[in-house]
């Protein structure tokens, strides 16, 4: 599947939820190390990727510094990387998982930095992520006490599962929690990946994160 496919698959499950829904799509690179293949991916028009590993981010982001890349942190951050991914100016840091992490990088950095609080809406212990019951509280603690950390939203990821509705619950329980934070300047809720995208398009996802069934079609 290329880029233009991707849209449109986008595009058909967007318009089952609202045509007043738009959705951006983070393309997760960590799949290749070619960096070839992230050029093409680039002239195809996208601009924003993720990466869920420090080193890897690093690798890619000074391979490719001459094109205005969006470079999402995607994967969990431990805090002795911290000071790594801040020198690597990352336009957005999605998987804040709790306060003490959210804590650490404010600590770090002298300068706001765009993050998601990661949710982990299926409560699944493989997955990192706050537990549903405890991320509004912990949103508004860290908006309230730390500058350096500007919360845009939400992320999750979805149910481990082959029963769709457990993929979806995963999804609203999310969408829920992010309608909640909307008053608070929640503007992202980032959910679906390459296999689950529309789904979470269809619960009111406005960002994915597609690596795999994108990055396949320019590996060949």
């Amino acid at each position: 599947m290329n880029l233009d496919e991707l849209i449109q698959r986008v595009e058909r499950a967007r318009l089952k939820r609202s045509e007043h829904l738009i959705v951006q799509i983070v393309a997760v690179s960590k799949y290749t190390d070619d960096i070839e293949v992230l050029k093409r991916l680039y002239e195809d028009g996208q601009r924003a990727f993720g990466e869920n590993r420090v080193q890897s981010m690093e690798d890619k982001v000074n391979s490719l510094k001459d094109l205005p890349i969006e470079w999402h942190f995607i994967g969990n951050l431990q805090k002795n990387k911290i000071n790594k991914l801040l020198k690597l100016n990352p336009f957005m840091i999605q998987s804040i998982n709790s306060y003490e992490l959210a804590e650490a990088i404010d600590k770090r950095t002298n300068k706001p930095i765009r993050c998601l609080l990661e949710i982990n809406s299926s409560n699944e212990p493989t997955k990192h992520g706050l537990e549903p019951t405890k991320a509004i509280d912990t949103y508004l603690k860290i908006k309230e006490n730390l500058s350096n950390i500007n919360l845009q939203g939400v992320m999750t990821i979805g149910a481990h599962s082959d029963d769709e509705k457990e993929i979806r619950k995963s999804f609203r329980l999310t969408y829920d929690i992010f309608e909640k934070l909307k008053p608070y300047g929640a503007k992202i809720c980032s959910m679906g990946m390459s296999g689950d995208f529309e789904i979470a398009i269809e619960e009111g996802s406005n960002m994915i994160r597609v690596g795999r069934a994108l990055l396949e079609s320019y590996m060949k």
